[in-house]
């Protein structure tokens, strides 16, 4: 290989590790969102163990510090009374109802600055008999910033008709429940 050739590898190689590993919380995540939905084949299998996505261990590793905040604060106001989620909802299929997830993909986009857009397609969709097409691919839109030497999620957009944030939905929920904690008093 001729000089040339090996200088432009050493400076490729770095921005591929580094694009990586921006990509490596939101593919934990979805690996996560894969197995929640797993489709069961045969009446007899047993189901994969539930995932939560705000676990204490993913809320440590996987999520910026202000996502974190934003989640306990929400988390406060659970969903349902047995406690649990601040969702009423899985908010990365946003809904109750789906299949597995189909034709995943994840993509990083270009880091600058310590941070990367990470965007995410599926199909969770595929298996009701009457569906609108245009409703066939859902795409989040991953923020990943670097905090404390590491990447992390900080924000996630779903992308569409009803284009949204997490950390809206989430100061939203904080908002309603407290709310309804004060009029409730």
């Amino acid at each position: 290989m001729s000089r040339l050739g090996l200088a432009a590898l050493a400076v490729l190689i770095p921005i591929s590790a580094h694009a990586a590993a921006f990509k490596a919380p939101v593919e934990e995540l979805m690996a996560a969102t894969a197995s929640n939905w797993k489709e069961m084949k045969e009446d007899t299998e047993t189901a994969p163990d539930y995932i939560d996505y705000f676990n204490e261990d993913f809320l440590k590793r996987l999520y910026s510090k202000d996502l974190v905040a934003k989640y306990r604060e929400a988390a406060k106001y659970p969903a349902y009374d047995d406690g649990g989620s601040p969702f009423g909802y899985d908010p990365i299929v946003s809904g109750q109802d789906g299949c597995s997830l189909k034709d995943l993909t994840i993509t990083e986009g270009t880091p600058k600055d310590g941070t990367d857009d990470v965007t995410v397609t599926f199909d969770n969709t595929h298996c009701f008999p009457e569906r609108d097409p245009s409703q066939a691919k859902t795409t989040l839109v991953f923020k990943v910033i670097e905090e404390d030497g590491r990447p992390v999620i900080d924000e996630m957009v779903r992308e569409g008709e009803d284009e949204s944030t997490l950390k809206e939905e989430l100061g939203e929920l904080a908002r309603y429940g407290a709310e309804a904690a004060a009029g409730g008093q």
